[in-house]
């Protein structure tokens, strides 16, 4: 697999992985149930299919059933999808993703604790480096 993953998935290959990602790992049947506006089954198949050979999911067969896992942790996702996220809407700043997640008032004092720990945490390792 080369690139980021967001860069070579179409949206529905995206909503797949993300249904993947939620669960650990997916049968066609458990991805078909929670995809908004769901194509058909056969549909599903021949998108896991497609996954597959991009590298992105491989499968173990139980019984009839195929399930599916991705081949990227989740962990390594979210940090590709944040650094694309960082790169296209922020100049690559992540004082401005900071300043706007503050600005939307949307964080509880709870969470803004949590944050200011999150720093301090943050910097306590820098000086220890």
């Amino acid at each position: 697999m080369t690139g980021p993953l967001h860069t070579q998935l179409s949206r529905r290959e995206t909503q797949i992985m993300d249904v993947v990602f939620q669960l650990g790992e997916a049968t066609a049947a458990d991805i078909l149930e929670r995809l908004p506006d769901p194509p058909s089954y056969s549909s599903i198949r021949a998108l896991l299919t497609i996954l597959e050979e991009k590298g992105h999911l491989t499968h173990r067969r139980e019984g009839v059933r195929y399930i599916y896992n991705p081949t990227l942790s989740a962990d390594k996702a979210k940090k590709s999808a944040l650094s694309h996220l960082v790169k296209t809407f922020f100049s690559g700043s992540p004082q401005q993703v900071v300043a706007t997640l503050l600005s939307t008032n949307d964080l509880s004092p709870e969470d803004l604790d949590d944050l200011a720990k999150l720093i301090e945490e943050a910097r306590k390792d820098e000086a220890e480096s």
